[in-house]
């Protein structure tokens, strides 16, 4: 197999090519969710979703066929000990030792810019979970899928759920907004970020994001670039003026019947009112209206995230599938030899 670094510049031609063999796996990596659309699936080969530089690996064949690709993020502002890996082989082409080859390649990649583990996500019970295991990744942080049928929702249970919350919030209000943060709520959005990432479940070693100002503008601007449409609904402190929490949804026009659930964080002092459930049906209430064609929403939970589990149990999210987070170190990496398989023993 020849190995090319993919060149964004270069057009749209391979990043067409890694989605067809992206689209091949996706019936047996990740079937219960939408299929990344076209548009999702090259902003984020190509620009990622935040400043982090990343890379792009293609993997050719003797007759210059793609045959499979990685991706290879280099965290920058925190967890610069990691690179997070998502390698990808065509089904027809899998369990012959290119997903072996490329993943020690990616870590000779990391290796250069000075990191030590490889870490990445596979579905539980997914041909990507078997490898990960098979090559001596170890497991780490479960997280469960749900899914929200928007349809199935009994009349009235939104406004009671509300009505439930309300007594709990007396002392703030809501704020709902289409896109980008307001200038006089990109600081307060910021900080409710950090709050969230730094009570958000990982894995051992692994750092909390940092989030400014600045960073929650380069994700909005990301997000614009890919065509998401995303939508935000916070709660404010009447006595402060702060932002004391808020839950964002976004939505992919070329799958418009499905949302994407983002984070959905309150920041401690202002814990035990409610509010994440009364923001959450105040986010459904919204996308009623501005989303009317949404049929699904999709979250994701970390098994030990027992508190918002707990909220979208009450909103009627149902288990979908279980993620598992997976780490090789890269001096393992290097070492792994490709396997013996029949084509090579027919040799």
């Amino acid at each position: 197999m020849h190995l090319q670094r993919f060149d964004p510049a270069a057009g749209d031609t391979l990043a067409g090519a890694c989605y067809e063999i992206y689209l091949a796996g996706q019936p047996i990596d990740d079937p219960y969710g939408p299929p990344k659309s076209a548009g999702f699936f090259t902003g984020w080969l190509t620009v990622g979703w935040d400043a982090d530089p990343q890379e792009v690996w293609l993997a050719r064949d003797a007759a210059g066929v793609l045959r499979g690709w990685y991706l290879l993020g280099l965290p920058q502002q925190e967890n610069q000990h990691l690179a997070g890996l998502w390698p990808t082989v065509h089904p027809d082409h899998r369990r012959a030792g290119l997903g072996t080859t490329l993943v020690r390649h990616a870590a000779g990649q990391a290796r250069k810019s000075g990191r030590t583990v490889l870490n990445g996500w596979a579905r539980v019970g997914s041909p990507g979970s078997a490898f990960a295991s098979a090559i001596g990744a170890r497991p780490g942080l479960l997280s469960t899928g749900r899914v929200l049928r928007l349809t199935k929702i009994p009349a009235g249970r939104l406004a009671a759920l509300r009505a439930q919350a309300e007594p709990s919030a007396r002392g703030y209000a809501l704020l709902c907004w289409d896109g980008p943060a307001p200038d006089d709520l990109v600081s307060g959005l910021a900080v409710v970020h950090a709050s969230g990432m730094a009570d958000l479940p990982r894995d051992p070693g692994q750092e909390a994001e940092h989030w400014d100002e600045a960073r929650v503008r380069l994700v909005e601007d990301r997000s614009a670039t890919q065509g998401f449409r995303w939508y935000t609904v916070g709660a404010q402190s009447l006595a402060s003026g702060e932002l004391a929490g808020f839950t964002q949804v976004a939505v992919d026009p070329a799958t418009p019947a499905w949302g994407f659930q983002l984070l959905t964080a309150v920041t401690p002092p202002h814990r035990g009112h409610r509010l994440g459930l009364l923001i959450k049906v105040a986010m459904l209430e919204l996308l009623s209206g501005r989303e009317p064609q949404l049929t699904q929403i999709i979250a994701g939970n970390a098994d030990v995230n027992e508190h918002m589990i707990a909220i979208n149990a009450e909103l009627g999210f149902e288990v979908l599938d279980h993620w598992q987070s997976w780490e090789l170190d890269v001096q393992r990496a290097l070492a792994l030899e490709e396997p013996v398989t029949a084509a090579r023993r027919a040799r």
